[in-house]
């Protein structure tokens, strides 16, 4: 699965010289994060307008009639920008990281209501924007990274900011959890 700064979603498949899918067309908003869920049946990309959108993995194109396939989740979670989610358990509870003008730049999201009744709970952190998140599902705990070089930890079962660091002098830019979610390594732009 590749995202570009025109836009673009393409999949493609070993062994097909071709792209097998062009889920996105170029002349959209720039693709900031892609991400497969933990099955792998869906994947989702965020983009520089505030947007998120759903998809099918399975979903090939038809050669006779050409159409591409349609997101089956679209709404805009940040009002700046969007650039990173994770899926929660079990994909259809999500988070975003962003940038949006009411300081609300980690959220939570909920697919399987209506999309004005979504957002589960709101996060008021990295006051110039939040630019990466992690998910330690073992102690459910949302990992993020902001523009100022902070790292906040958060306790999902209590909807509560649990530690905000400062990590770096640039952006966080990656988070990565080890496996027995003992400890949590990030990266900035320096």
């Amino acid at each position: 699965l590749t995202g570009a700064q025109d836009g673009s979603v393409r999949m493609f498949e070993w062994g097909h010289a071709q792209q097998i899918t062009c889920f996105r067309s170029g002349g959209n908003s720039r693709v900031t994060r892609m991400r497969f869920n933990y099955q792998g049946n869906k994947f989702g990309i965020v983009d520089a307008d505030g947007y998120i959108s759903l998809y099918q993995t399975n979903w090939k194109c038809c050669p006779l009639t050409g159409t591409s396939p349609k997101p089956y989740l679209t709404w805009q979670c940040h009002s700046k920008t969007a650039n990173d989610f994770v899926f929660i358990s079990s994909s259809s509870l999500i988070a975003t990281a962003g940038f949006s003008s009411d300081n609300r730049n980690i959220c939570l999201w909920d697919t399987l209501v209506s999309p004005t009744n979504s957002l589960v709970h709101a996060f008021i952190c990295h006051d110039s924007g939040a630019t990466v998140l992690a998910y330690a599902p073992k102690h459910q705990l949302l990992i993020s990274g902001g523009r100022r070089g902070f790292t906040c930890v958060i306790d999902l079962r209590l909807k509560q900011q649990q530690q905000l660091l400062q990590s770096h002098d640039s952006p966080v830019k990656a988070i990565a959890v080890d496996p027995t979610e003992e400890y949590f390594v990030t990266g900035s732009a320096e």
